[in-house]
């Protein structure tokens, strides 16, 4: 039956989330449909049924489907007409009656569901976007806590994990906190400490721009809990020269035993839903974080054992992406004729376009090594996977919460909303081919999506270790004082329901770096990776 308008009303700022995996590779398209739920849910399973027989050349089929989902009320004439999915039914000729009647659709939706609180504005007040100063008001301070509480205890999906926290009870808990801080740097500190509690990857409190140099600045150098170790597995330059050489081991930081400096100072902030994410974030991404204004002043210690001291200086977030990010991705032919792949970011497809372009060079390969390591998300881009499949495969579910106001007056319970995410076969095929993938812990989010496709449709061997155990939708919210936070709104599963958020995707071989090959100057893990690909030969 039919939803009305005013009960996917209700919902439609859960849905974006709910676009299957397929789609969502465009984000534009996934918004697009996203917001037909506002006027029923019929059109969007009939409109991806359409895509899928218009990708799988049955152009008969898809235009039914596509005429079912017009029919059903379908609303976005401009995803249509963009959507390359249905390119091949363009010049059908039922094609250009489908438009009118979809762009007659929009106009009746625009006038007969035009909502107040679909209304721009209605979500995100210009009341809560007040701009920063050194300290805002005890009343912007309080209204931002509580919107942030309100939006979590409803949107949040994740409490299931954390059964041990009361949102409202630690409403109450931080609402003297936020009322005592002296500035706006510390009630960010205190909103942060907060939103942690929550234990989330997806759920962050985000400092202002104003304050990103007080907050973010970092040293040129990468840091890692190796074997129980924190080691430099990385400096500049300009820090080489100064003695600080890759595996030395950070004894102290600032005075404080490395370890009980991260406690006392990092861990209470950092929102993780694993503990090997949260190793990540204390030991890696947050360790050296603070003011651009303060030096670090560390000890470490040599292979030999030899300690020195060092005074290193934080840069801004811009200059240490400038000279320490990874490429978005990077290809090689490693000897043996193997195609390794690193895919260190989904923030662009540039890495499902440089398989392209190397696809001939892949085909003649004797295997493929995935690197996903160090890919800590963007949106999830799972065409790479295409070309492995010989069929249509099922690659994830999952759910988002939906809230319905008189279900709650009729003291009826609320529910989720479900979807299954699809991938289809690429003409060109590699699935014949020996592939791995490596993981570890800062594979994350969107890179998750893409290790949870790859395992669900068993298309090569998983090696590393557990990865960061967090993907989802996140809603970005405006905080007042130019803060922003976000909530995670959806939860990914396996397709046999198994989760991996709050545990992290295991591999089908676990392989740790280790002190000594770090050292070396060996990678661990990718060699593994090519000992178990001779084991094929």
């Amino acid at each position: 039956m039919k939803k009305t308008a005013i009960a996917w009303a209700l919902v439609t700022l859960l849905t974006i989330a709910s676009i299957p995996s397929l789609y969502a590779q465009n984000s534009d398209k996934a918004a697009a449909l996203a917001a037909n739920f506002a006027s029923g849910a019929n059109e969007i399973s009939d409109y991806n049924t359409a895509c899928y027989f218009a990708l799988s050349g049955n152009k008969k089929l898809a235009l039914i489907y596509l005429t079912k989902a017009v029919k059903d009320g379908f609303s976005q004439p401009k995803t249509m007409l963009e959507d390359t999915d249905l390119s091949t039914l363009h010049n059908e000729p039922e094609w250009s009656m489908l438009v009118k009647l979809v762009r007659e659709n929009e106009l009746k939706e625009a006038t007969e569901n035009n909502l107040f609180f679909n209304q721009p504005g209605f979500w995100e007040s210009k009341s809560f976007k007040t701009p920063y100063r050194e300290n805002i008001s005890e009343d912007e301070k309080v209204a931002g806590l509580s919107k942030f509480w309100s939006e979590a205890k409803y949107n949040f999906v994740n409490f299931d994990l954390v059964p041990e926290i009361n949102i409202d009870s630690l409403y109450f808990e931080y609402l003297p906190k936020v009322k005592n801080t002296q500035s706006t740097l510390e009630y960010y500190t205190v909103l942060t400490e907060m939103c942690a509690k929550l234990k989330d990857g997806h759920t962050n409190i985000l400092a202002p721009d104003e304050l990103r140099n007080d907050v973010y600045a970092r040293p040129l150098v990468r840091t890692r809990l190796i074997e129980d170790k924190v080691l430099i597995i990385e400096a500049d330059s300009a820090l080489q020269k100064k003695g600080i050489k890759t595996g030395m081991e950070i004894v102290t930081v600032n005075g404080l035993p490395v370890k009980e400096y991260a406690a006392k100072f990092i861990t209470p902030y950092q929102s993780a839903s694993t503990l090997q994410e949260r190793n990540t974030r204390r030991y890696d991404f947050a360790l050296l974080a603070g003011s651009i204004k303060q030096p670090v002043y560390l000890k470490l210690a040599d292979e030999k054992g030899k300690v020195s001291e060092h005074t290193i200086s934080r840069v801004t977030p811009e200059e240490r992406s400038s000279k320490m990010s990874y490429p978005a991705a990077e290809y090689k032919l490693l000897p043996g004729n193997i195609s390794y792949l690193a895919i260190n970011s989904f923030a662009t497809d540039t890495g499902s376009k440089v398989f392209a372009s190397k696809y001939n060079e892949m085909a003649q390969s004797k295997a493929i090594i995935l690197d996903v390591r160090n890919n800590g998300g963007g949106s999830t881009d799972l065409k790479i996977l295409r070309y492995f499949l010989d069929t249509t495969t099922l690659v994830d579910k999952m759910y988002t919460r939906k809230y319905i106001s008189t279900f709650r007056a009729w003291q009826l319970p609320q529910s989720t909303m479900r979807n299954d995410n699809i991938i289809t076969p690429y003409k060109l095929h590699l699935n014949a081919k020996p592939l791995i993938i490596l993981i570890s812990p800062r594979t994350f989010s969107a890179a998750e999506d893409f290790v949870a496709a790859f395992k669900a449709a068993k298309v090569g061997t998983i090696i590393g270790e557990a990865s960061g155990g967090s993907t989802g939708q996140p809603l970005v919210i405006t905080l007042p004082g130019h803060l922003t936070a976000r909530i995670c709104t959806k939860r990914d599963q396996l397709p046999n329901g198994d989760e991996f958020v709050g545990k992290g995707i295991q591999p089908d071989i676990t392989v740790s770096p280790t002190i000594s090959d770090i050292r070396k100057g060996v990678d661990t893990q990718l060699e593994a990776a090519l000992k178990e690909l001779n084991k094929l030969k």
